[in-house]
């Protein structure tokens, strides 16, 4: 049985616990550990497709080129030290610590980056794959300075919404997204959405507690259920937290690129194709 079946399979009554169903410390490449990637546990966790988590001296980062996405939304947040950054929006700079790159690639775009000027960076990079009427719409790059980030105690509303608080960007369907920050000793809550049958945690700092132990470096899958998740830090702690609506979609997968369609991942290939051709031209590839 696959993890998706595993996970869709029975809805846990509303007062089980959300247990969680499966744990994994992924792959390192260099000074990146790929946590999830649409080849694997984002055909379970879909509209959540790839995260990669950085923790690396700033200097191995010698960067990451100009490179293309379609059909995908990326969110970048920096839990430590900051990163430069470049699209073809014309948009560049230095993201600080704190600080979201929201970058929806829709029908086709490039961005790149690396280090900056801090010694050190820990961050997760997030893509979502997009729903059907935004995978060939247009480009979105905004980039939010930490003051920005809406908060709601402990958790930075980095998509959609926690309680009362919400984020800036509009999340493209039903996806909550959270940057939270506990002191040891601390406790927090979260209430995923009725309709949120996705919920996951990847932790980059700390220990917690919660249906289980979580150690630092791990991303672990709750089981489907509505009731609150309770989180308890015995070490000061990072963390990001997603929950959605499943995306309803198949992924049909590029190299760069998630699409709900063949024909929709050749349009979003040939807008790259074009780009491509317009920063050879101007002397940026």
């Amino acid at each position: 049985m696959s993890l998706a079946t595993a996970l869709y399979s029975a809805r846990p009554g509303r007062e089980r616990p959300n247990s969680i169903v499966h744990r994994t410390r992924g792959r390192r490449h260099g000074p990146v550990t790929r946590l999830m990637s649409p080849g694997d546990l984002g055909e379970a966790l879909k509209p959540f497709v790839f995260l990669d988590l950085v923790d690396t001296d700033s200097k191995a980062l010698s960067g990451f080129g100009l490179h293309p996405h379609s059909g995908i939304a990326t969110l970048t947040h920096l839990f430590e030290g900051n990163v430069r950054y470049e699209d073809t929006t014309g948009a560049s700079g230095l993201l600080p610590e704190g600080g979201v790159e929201w970058f929806k690639a829709g029908h086709g775009a490039w961005h790149g980056g690396g280090g900056g000027d801090s010694a050190r960076v820990r961050a997760f990079q997030l893509w979502l794959a997009l729903p059907r009427k935004d995978e060939l719409g247009p480009v979105e790059s905004i980039y939010l300075a930490p003051a920005k980030v809406a908060r709601d105690g402990p958790a930075r509303v980095l998509l959609g919404t926690h309680r009362a608080v919400a984020s800036s960007l509009e999340a493209p369907s039903s996806i909550n997204y959270l940057a939270v920050s506990l002191k040891a000793g601390e406790s927090w809550r979260y209430q995923r959405p009725a309709d949120h049958a996705v919920a996951w945690l990847a932790l980059s700092k700390g220990g917690l507690t919660a249906p289980g132990r979580i150690d630092a470096g791990e991303l672990v899958i709750f089981e489907v259920g509505d009731t609150a998740i309770d989180f308890h830090a015995d070490r000061d702690s990072d963390f990001v937290l997603g929950s959605a609506a499943p995306h309803p979609h198949d992924l049909v997968l590029g190299y760069y690129s998630v699409h709900t369609s063949r024909e929709s991942l050749a349009a979003g290939e040939r807008r790259i194709e074009e780009v491509r051709i317009r920063l050879q031209r101007e002397g940026r590839l």
